[in-house]
């Protein structure tokens, strides 16, 4: 059983919701979501914010807090996934910000990956990764650590 399909079997028996809001990803991880049959149950949708602009447009994310942390920061990556809960009214959100490449952004190097988990009103965290490889190896690798994030929240 792949990780998505575990995450959605959790998500169903839990009767809990899910979204995302996806910069380097591009919508990749609700895509994967998207493959598992039944997951309209638990996943409406959610956002891709691949500019700062469109962050602070749909995401309503602070100027300040991209323009002082960068938007490849576990800040940046907390407020995305936290707005995009409050916003689309889910229990769980999944947020992915960071440099898939070919060039560093902002100092930070090609593999630089920030995953944002919120989950209810109490658990907001990030966690940084250090992927290796091409341009979508990179965003695949993210994908799948943003399922295993999700579905270790839910099963702990």
């Amino acid at each position: 059983m792949s990780l998505e399909q575990k995450l959605v079997k959790q998500l169903l028996a839990q009767h809990l919701t899910i979204t995302a809001a996806e910069s380097l990803t591009a919508g990749m991880f609700q895509s994967t979501l998207g493959n598992v049959a039944g997951v309209s149950e638990v996943f409406e949708g959610g956002f891709v914010t691949y500019s700062d602009k469109v962050k602070e447009q749909l995401l309503h994310i602070p100027h300040d807090v991209i323009a002082q942390n960068s938007v490849v920061s576990e800040p940046t990556a907390i407020w995305m996934a936290d707005q995009t809960r409050q916003i689309m009214k889910k229990d769980l959100a999944v947020s992915f910000t960071g440099v898939a490449g070919p060039d560093a952004l902002e100092g930070n190097p090609v593999g630089t990956v920030w995953i944002g988990i919120s989950h209810g009103s109490q658990i907001n965290y990030a966690k940084k990764f250090q992927f290796k490889g091409a341009r979508n190896e990179i965003r695949k690798a993210a994908v799948q650590a943003g399922l295993q994030m999700a579905l270790t929240e839910v099963t702990n």
